[in-house]
């Protein structure tokens, strides 16, 4: 893990950074900043918008529910992270936030919901996704917000797929048992991994992802994980053995 300076409060803006500019914070950000976190005119905080790097940024302008942010000097100049896609069944509230953040941390570039046949919570609520994105960003030094895509049929999604991109998917069946062995042979490029709905995919789904040419399914083991659970190690798994990393 990056070594990074966590004493000041980082703070995701929705603006170009640039040195001398001056932002406005929304009333939610100016809540957190003066009313919870009790800071005040002339106070720092670290600032980013996943393009220009993260940046130093002042207080200025404090009032009960509106301040402004004047930027400074730059802390930490912006880098590309891997091309990782994640494609995934959506689950219910608490437990899709989990996996939002979760994947986040782990350096995703896009979250892509995808609507299996037995995808149970069929109504994703996209701001939310990129709300958590963000909070997760906030809190644990990334300077990328994974891009949140609206949902597919799975059926779509193949048809539609990136022939460049390698797409990992979680099969209990997989052949090869050892996750190492089959992602060794991964090259550096873009990559994608999905992981199914609860229930697993269902036997017509399972044979069209076997039969696309862009494909590698790898076991998890013989434990049966929960959604949230399979995503954490299965990306754990690309980015350590893959060499990909945010």
């Amino acid at each position: 893990m990056a070594i990074h300076d966590e004493t000041s409060q980082r703070l995701y803006l929705d603006a170009a950074l640039a040195a001398g500019g001056n932002v406005a914070c929304t009333p939610e950000q100016a809540n957190y900043l003066l009313n919870v976190l009790r800071l005040s005119a002339g106070d720092a905080v670290r600032v980013f918008n996943g393009r220009d790097g993260e940046w130093r940024a002042v207080i200025t302008l404090p009032r009960r529910k509106d301040c402004r942010l004047v930027i400074d000097t730059l802390t930490r100049a912006q880098i590309s992270g891997p091309d990782i896609d994640y494609l995934f069944a959506p689950l219910k509230h608490a437990r899709l936030d989990y996996m939002v953040q979760k994947a986040t941390e782990m350096g995703v570039r896009r979250l892509r919901p995808v609507i299996t046949r037995r995808t149970i919570a069929q109504r994703v609520n996209l701001e939310r996704m990129r709300a958590n994105a963000i909070e997760a960003a906030e809190q644990c030094g990334l300077l990328g917000i994974p891009e949140v895509m609206p949902p597919q049929d799975l059926g779509a999604v193949l048809a539609s797929w990136e022939g460049s991109r390698h797409l990992i998917f979680c099969d209990e069946s997989a052949e090869t048992l050892s996750p190492v062995a089959a992602l060794q042979a991964e090259s550096k490029g873009p990559l994608a991994v999905l992981i199914g709905p609860e229930g697993g995919f269902d036997p017509a789904e399972r044979a069209a992802l076997l039969a696309a040419p862009f494909t590698q399914a790898i076991s998890l083991g013989p434990r049966i994980m929960r959604a949230d659970t399979a995503a954490v190690a299965a990306l754990a798994l690309v980015n350590a053995i893959t060499g990909q990393g945010w």
